[in-house]
């Protein structure tokens, strides 16, 4: 397995966010709110972690009506041309921008109906004080979906990968795709990342050669009259593998 080597570097600068954005993520970003859909039932307030330019919220309150998303960045760069592409789609009125960082956000407890994020995760040096954020955001029996790069198992696997995916992109962006990918975390690694949040190892699963996919509910357990109270803390969810469509 190739060591992750992480990418500290923060897309805050406009030349470089309008490298991201001009980059064809259509496909991408149509199967990511696909699955969504097709998750579970939602609806409401919901909070997109990493919103990068706002194309997937974009894509998802067109073919959800009955959503609101909250799509936060740390990049000020990424959020003005969010900021642009929400005009330029019409729907300022349900897509709201927001400069926050996702291990530390400015938001009560159980606020969402939903917590979606893609590609946030390999950015981040230690990603469990973010996923910790989001369990907490979100509601009881609120959707969480995260989906995200799976590092390679060696150079030939990483190579393929970049070949397949970007070969018809720049040399730079393909640089760039490959230095995210050796940033990503393993199936293996992002289920450790769950499981002491209360969730089991098997709701993150390799979507493709490419992508894992984190789906759970977030669901607290109620005390009963017998019940350890150190056994019925904030920590204890469940996670409910049929969908509710």
């Amino acid at each position: 397995m190739l060591p992750r080597l992480l990418d500290l570097e923060l897309l805050d600068s406009l030349s470089k966010a309008v490298d991201y954005n001009d980059l064809d993520h259509t496909a991408t970003n149509q199967a990511f709110v696909g699955d969504l859909l097709a998750a579970g039932e939602f609806q409401g307030e919901i909070l997109d972690l990493g919103t990068g330019t706002a194309q997937i919220p974009i894509e998802l309150v067109r073919r959800h009506s009955d959503c609101y998303v909250m799509a936060v960045d740390r990049s000020i760069s990424m959020l003005d041309i969010a900021r642009y592409n929400v005009d330029i789609a019409m729907v300022t009125d349900r897509v709201q921008l927001d400069h926050a960082d996702a291990e530390r956000l400015p938001y009560e407890d159980e606020r969402f109906a939903a917590i979606i994020s893609n590609a946030a995760v390999h950015p981040l040096p230690e990603p469990f004080p973010a996923l910790a954020e989001a369990v907490r955001v979100t509601e009881p029996g609120g959707l969480i979906f995260f989906r995200d790069f799976r590092r390679p198992e060696d150079t030939a696997a990483l190579e393929h990968l970049v070949q397949a995916w970007a070969g018809h992109e720049s040399q730079r962006q393909q640089q760039r795709f490959a230095e995210c990918l050796c940033a990503a975390l393993t199936v293996d690694e992002m289920r450790q990342m769950v499981q002491p949040l209360g969730f089991p190892g098997e709701s993150v699963k390799a979507t493709d050669d490419l992508f894992w996919t984190w789906t759970a509910r977030k669901t607290r357990i109620e005390p009963t009259s017998d019940s350890n109270p150190q056994e019925t803390g904030n920590m204890e969810r469940i996670i409910d593998d049929e969908p509710r469509l």
